[in-house]
């Protein structure tokens, strides 16, 4: 009996305490009973001794049968799961590799064995068995990252994981997996914009069938162009398409770099009928709200960066160009100028105060364009001030301040960063001429401090830097410079009687300005910048003054002379100047080299590369138009106008610079082969 009950294993859940506990009181009732039984009536007492005895060895019994039925099951149960575990290392769709310190195989299971094919493995290196299998482990262990790799290997996507420590390697076949991703990715909704830039413009000097034919010709363009990649293509207005197409068929629109620019404009310049699409593109969500949103955004900067291009994007990315190759000079008419003129002047009367700022190293064309509008918002009784600090500047600036200082004709007109900061209120504003980037712009705490109230005025074609939500946008650029768009502005204002919107020293200053950023009438010039030189004449700008303000100092031309000097041809008709590394050069003297390098034969575009500070490089970038300098100044960071651009890149040397903006033009001649 003792052996018995030393043999005797119960199962956990009869140690249970409460369970223990209900049958120690049910044996103790039994026995209690048969004590009365016996004592009231001996037989029947007997009786129950019986069966309380009874009791006992059936629950001893059971006990013991129900504790050897769990241990059996136990032990089958844990015999299968190893046994799973073993046929599932052997059979299920996962591929495992074992593999030692030096790479040799040493076990591969069947499964894994199908895509290396050989028999015979164990022992033999991973690199000699497959190459491209030891390549993906060696960049698996050199990405360092905690998540699972997804990798492409013998015509599968796998999903790799590499213990290196353990020497495991488990691939995961995902390749159905990830064809139904690519699926759903290849048939997401792409929502496109599309606007003819300058069809108004044209319908008004064309009679009714011209007018039909050349409507007809853009309509059957574009849908034989969306036809061809499987689109739908709807004109909401005369100037206006909605466009709806697979991301998969937009990839291919993207290869083919939206030849429908190039065809529609040539085409219809051949018959005397130029126009030219803006299209705005977007991509990459579910949400078709989203979408046509991030589409209007992109066609309005296209619009805002001339035109004759499309934007692609999807929301909460980059943005991609194509296009942009034509210099659209003449789509601008005076109505837009005019009603600008007359929504400034309403905004300025709403202002207590109205502050103009231009760039960082703010050269003619920014000071000269920022003093007429601080004189067309005083037009109105508003104060303002150009944000300057006389004390440091340009020396073309520098003589123009003196100027104004000697003929003592406001003496109120330039006022500091730090002042302005200390005088602003809510209702100020705050006005960026000749650049819409924050990044550059001259004062950064002011544009913090009114970020809720910017109105831009630029020349430069819109980038993605650009206020979020200003009060008031005019960016033109297809004109020459600032100073003409706001001299066009000053045009269009009605002082009262006898009083001088400009004095002459201004009026000089921003005919400066166009004369500097024309290059003389030479380059970016139309009948509009003539008819704002003509203007500025005629109000007081005197051609002498220019002169003067420009002149060059003994010391810069020499530096320009040297950069020049340095020239060497990077490509046909591309030229670049290289200053010294260990040399800090004035923006200004860097621009004018890259400037003087197109007088020479056979430079169409130049690029002067120059030390801007101790940890940046700067780089200015002209052309004669028929290279598109923006395009390669973008990808390098920064920006501009079709035919004068620039960037800056900090943390490297002269060389380094050079290399990348190689690295750029290369790129951009392939893009446009």
């Amino acid at each position: 009996m003792k052996d018995f009950l030393r043999k005797l294993e119960f199962p956990a859940f009869i140690k249970d305490s409460r369970l223990t506990a209900a049958v120690v009181i049910i044996l103790a009732l039994s026995f209690l009973g048969s004590i009365v039984a016996m004592i009231m009536n001996p037989l029947f007492g007997l009786a129950m001794v019986v069966i309380f005895i009874l009791t006992v060895v059936c629950i001893v019994y059971g006990a013991y049968i129900l504790a050897g039925n769990a241990n059996n099951f136990a032990v089958s149960l844990s015999y299968r799961i190893k046994r799973s575990e073993q046929e599932a290392m052997i059979k299920m769709p996962l591929g495992i590799l074992l593999y030692d310190k030096d790479r040799q195989i040493q076990w591969v299971n069947p499964y894994l064995q199908l895509y290396l094919k050989d028999d015979d493995l164990v022992g033999h290196t991973i690199k000699s068995v497959d190459p491209d299998l030891d390549k993906l482990i060696d960049d698996s262990l050199k990405a360092k990252t905690a998540e699972n790799q997804v990798v492409n290997w013998d015509n599968h996507q796998f999903e790799m994981v590499v213990q290196d420590n353990l020497g495991v390697i488990y691939l995961l076949d995902i390749t159905r997996y990830a064809k139904i991703e690519q699926k759903y990715n290849n048939e997401l909704l792409a929502v496109g914009q599309i606007f003819i830039d300058n069809y108004d413009e044209l319908s008004e000097t064309m009679h009714d069938q011209e007018l039909t034919t050349t409507s007809s010709y853009v309509q059957n363009t574009l849908s034989d162009y969306a036809k061809k990649y499987h689109a739908y293509l709807k004109r909401i207005d005369e100037d206006h398409f909605l466009l709806l197409l697979h991301t998969q068929d937009l990839t291919q629109m993207e290869q083919d770099k939206f030849s429908v620019l190039d065809k529609l404009r040539l085409e219809t310049s051949r018959n005397n009928t130029p126009l030219t699409l803006s299209i705005g593109i977007s991509y990459g969500s579910s949400l078709i709200t989203e979408l046509a949103d991030q589409a209007q955004s992109n066609l309005d900067l296209a619009l805002g960066r001339g035109g004759d291009q499309v934007v692609l994007s999807q929301p909460g990315s980059a943005a991609k160009f194509y296009g942009g190759k034509s210099n659209p000079m003449e789509k601008r008419t005076r109505v837009r100028a005019r009603m600008v003129s007359q929504a400034i002047s309403e905004l300025f009367k709403d202002a207590d105060r109205v502050f103009v700022v231009g760039h960082a190293n703010p050269d003619m064309d920014s000071v000269g364009s920022g003093i007429g509008v601080v004189k067309i918002a005083r037009l109105h009784d508003v104060k303002a001030n150009f944000v300057l600090d006389v004390n440091k500047t340009n020396y073309d600036v520098g003589r123009l301040v003196a100027k104004m200082q000697q003929t003592q004709d406001d003496q109120e007109m330039f006022i500091s960063p730090e002042a302005a900061l200390e005088s602003l209120t809510d209702k100020s504003m705050l006005v960026m001429v000749d650049h819409s980037k924050y990044s550059i712009t001259y004062s950064k705490e002011l544009y913090d401090r009114l970020r809720n109230r910017i109105i831009v005025i630029d020349h430069h074609r819109r980038g993605e830097e650009f206020p979020e939500n200003p009060m008031l946008t005019y960016v033109e650029p297809y004109a020459s410079s600032a100073c003409e768009l706001v001299t066009e502005m000053v045009e269009y204002q009605q002082p009262n009687s006898g009083q001088r919107v400009l004095t002459d020293i201004e009026a000089t200053a921003m005919l400066a300005g166009i004369t500097v950023d024309s290059r003389e009438f030479s380059l970016r010039t139309g009948t509009r910048t003539f008819d704002a030189a003509s203007y500025l004449r005629s109000i007081g700008a005197s051609s002498v003054g220019v002169s003067e303000l420009l002149k060059e100092d003994i010391d810069s031309f020499l530096q320009r002379t040297r950069l020049v000097s340095s020239l060497k041809m990077i490509g046909p008709e591309m030229a670049v100047l290289c200053g010294d590394d260990n040399k800090i050069v004035d923006p200004i003297i860097t621009a004018q080299a890259a400037d003087t390098a197109l007088d020479l034969e056979n430079v169409e575009a130049s690029f002067a590369i120059t030390r801007r500070a101790k940890d940046m490089i700067g780089i200015s970038a002209r052309s004669m138009g028929d290279i598109n300098v923006q395009v390669i100044m973008e990808k390098l960071g920064g920006g501009g106008h079709l035919s004068n651009a620039a960037t800056q890149i900090k943390n490297v040397t002269v060389q380094e610079a050079l290399e990348k903006l190689l690295d750029a033009v290369d790129t951009y001649e392939k893009e446009n082969e």
